[in-house]
């Protein structure tokens, strides 16, 4: 069975045999390029820069020696363009703050803070206003707020974004393009485009951090009180995005074909840590009927299967994800309240593809051991694998700092449960 046929069997919710693995297919189950880089050298691969790929979060690429050691059953296909406004094409070498070699995609253009720290440019243009910032010590980077303040009176949504959305080009649609038959003729792993197209208040974009000049709603605090304030502005907002994501889905089918396995629809979160940040009420007045016309869209015209990543304790919002169509859950916080392992595959394991879930990168993957890491993955196994419905992803990325043993050990504990069930 190739990768892509188990990925496939599992998102038909019928067991493979084994359970598919997830590294780095999307901005939120990937690895950190400094713990990247100590994992290939533990695993006796050659060391080399790291390729970035999401360099907001300083995402790794993960190459194909890395896939074949560890039995990655994904790949990663990318827009053309970064967070930070670079494309995709050329590199810029780059040592991350702890000393770790990389290749930045694009022009990217810093400069040292005075309080510590880098900042970056958009678009690589240092006539702009640096757009994010990487603190002394972090591991990825946080957006400035940069737009001035807002005029009640004068708010035009698709004025305010028309810098932040848009259709692809031409020379987009050739990249993708491009990309999606290379990595279908050298790989036989499920292919997972990071589109987002319906990424509405998505809180990482709405700041603008491939903008130079964004303007309009753009601070969270905001962005979110104007779904009581505001809320004409952002229902043209979304209402226009949907079109142009549309006239994208259009383009990315000629382009593509069947050759992707998933989609990526949206990465807006609705979740916190403790619970929802907006009713249930909400989500259907600003997002459902959006969620509802691009999932149909896809089931009508592509044999796709749509992925949703939402972080938090969304509980109460997964049966409005399962109304929307949605087919892919990401990344399962199951560190988050009220999120129960059992109780979700029980409720949604034949509705809803689990891809992630795992282990939790905010405790047990960093913080924990060998053994703990070991449990934990053994225990998330053996609650969502049962009857396909599951790849098996960390909850969201790998961190900076996290500990190589501990990786490796979280591999070996997957590698395990693949070989006890195959045997069985």
């Amino acid at each position: 069975m190739t990768s892509r046929e188990r990925v496939e069997m599992a998102l038909r919710h019928e067991e493979p045999d084994r359970v598919p693995l997830d590294l780095g297919a999307s901005g939120q189950t990937g690895i950190n390029a400094s713990v990247l880089y100590s994992l290939r050298r533990e695993l006796g691969l050659e060391e080399k820069p790291i390729d970035i790929c999401e360099p907001f979060q300083l995402l790794g690429q993960i190459d194909e020696d890395l896939r074949k050691a560890l039995g990655i059953d994904t790949v990663a296909l990318w827009n053309p363009g970064t967070m930070f406004g670079t494309r995709f094409g050329s590199w810029t070498d780059w040592k991350m703050p702890d000393g770790t070699p990389v290749n930045m995609p694009g022009n990217f253009q810093y400069t040292e803070a005075d309080e510590g720290g880098l900042l970056v440019y958009p678009q690589g243009d240092r006539t702009a206003a640096p757009s994010v910032r990487l603190p002394e010590g972090g591991t990825f980077f946080d957006n400035i707020d940069r737009a001035p303040a807002f005029d009640e009176g004068d708010l035009d949504p698709l004025r305010d974004f028309q810098n932040l959305y848009g259709t692809y080009s031409d020379e987009d649609a050739r990249f993708i393009e491009n990309s999606c038959n290379e990595l279908y003729e050298k790989t036989d792993c499920a292919i997972h485009f990071n589109f987002n197209g319906g990424g509405f208040g998505d809180a990482a974009i709405i700041p603008g951090p491939w903008e130079k000049q964004p303007r309009g709603i753009r601070k969270l605090e905001d962005w979110y009180m104007a779904h009581y304030i505001h809320p004409e502005y952002l229902k043209d907002l979304f209402a226009w995005q949907t079109e142009l994501a549309f006239k994208n889905l259009e383009i990315l089918k000629e382009a593509l074909g069947d050759k992707i396995t998933t989609i990526n629809i949206s990465c807006t979160d609705f979740g916190s840590q403790a619970g929802e940040m907006m009713s249930v009420e909400h989500f259907r007045e600003f997002y459902k009927d959006h969620y509802i016309a691009l999932n149909s869209w896809v089931h009508e015209n592509t044999e796709w299967y749509s992925h949703f990543h939402c972080c938090g304790s969304i509980v109460n919002f997964l049966p409005e994800f399962v109304e929307s169509g949605f087919d892919v859950f990401n990344p399962v916080q199951l560190s988050a309240a009220g999120m129960d392992g059992h109780e979700l595959k029980e409720n949604y394991g034949d509705k809803l593809t689990f891809w992630g879930g795992g282990v939790d990168t905010q405790k047990t993957l960093p913080f924990g051991t060998p053994d703990e890491v070991r449990k934990e993955v053994r225990e998330r196994l053996e609650i969502l694998s049962p009857g396909g419905g599951f790849v098996f992803n960390t909850i969201h990325n790998i961190v900076g700092n996290t500990p190589v043993e501990n990786v490796i050990a979280m591999f070996e504990e997957v590698k395990s449960f693949n070989a006890g069930t195959s045997e069985g």
